[in-house]
């Protein structure tokens, strides 16, 4: 249960680190209204609090976040901006998630 409740905290800090980036981006970058800016830096706000309801410290948490970052991304990209993950993507997704496991999953 431990498990599952971290990879959906990761889901959520992810969701909203990219999904806030990707406001900011459109109004920065695309001329879109002021307001999906300052929505995308609330967003972007949750996501740094997100991450500290995590089960372990501070670093061995951001670390393991930054392939599960990866993954999104690439899922992002792809339902988002209609861009298929090739096989490269796929590949180097995995090798992403198998650090996390390594680095948040394993006994110590």
């Amino acid at each position: 249960m431990l498990i599952v409740k971290s990879v959906l905290l990761f889901g959520l800090a992810g969701i909203c680190e990219i999904g806030g980036g990707y406001l900011v981006w459109q109004w920065w970058r695309n001329g879109s209204n002021w307001q999906w800016g300052l929505l995308g830096a609330v967003v972007l706000f949750l996501y740094g609090i997100i991450p500290t309801y995590q089960p372990g410290q501070f670093g061995r948490v951001y670390a393991a976040y930054g392939g599960w970052f990866v993954v999104l991304s690439i899922v992002w990209g792809w339902t988002v901006d209609r861009i298929p993950p090739d096989r490269y993507d796929v590949l180097g997704g995995l090798i992403c998630l198998a650090g996390v496991a390594v680095i948040m999953y394993s006994p110590r």
